[in-house]
């Protein structure tokens, strides 16, 4: 499991927190990140000094500011990382795009 600091255990917990009212999912620790599982990976959890970066699956391009990095991984699939300091910005917004990275994952 990652070393947290309070703050990125307390964004963590209620990143799990919000993707349990979507589904059901397996959390898979490795040794640089958390990948959170269905049929495959649909978000990925790794700490940053102050921070968390969230990579989410997605079907398309989110044209959002909260996207700090964006990469095409075919015709249809994204991943879309999202840097969270704070457990506030686990929000709304983020859990939608959850849901749609689950549903994307099986």
């Amino acid at each position: 499991m990652l070393t947290m600091t309070p703050t990125q255990r307390a964004i963590y917990e209620r990143l799990l927190a919000a993707a349990r009212t979507i589904g059901p999912f397996t959390v898979d620790s490795k040794k640089t990140s958390i990948h959170l599982t269905r049929t495959s990976a649909f978000a990925g959890v790794a700490t940053r000094k102050d921070a968390l970066l969230v990579t989410i699956k997605s079907p398309t391009d989110i044209p959002s500011p909260r996207i700090v990095k964006r990469q095409r991984a075919s015709a249809h699939r994204w991943h879309l990382d999202v840097r969270l300091g704070s457990p506030k910005e686990v929000d709304r917004e983020l859990t939608s795009w959850l849901k749609d990275a689950m549903e994307l994952s099986g």
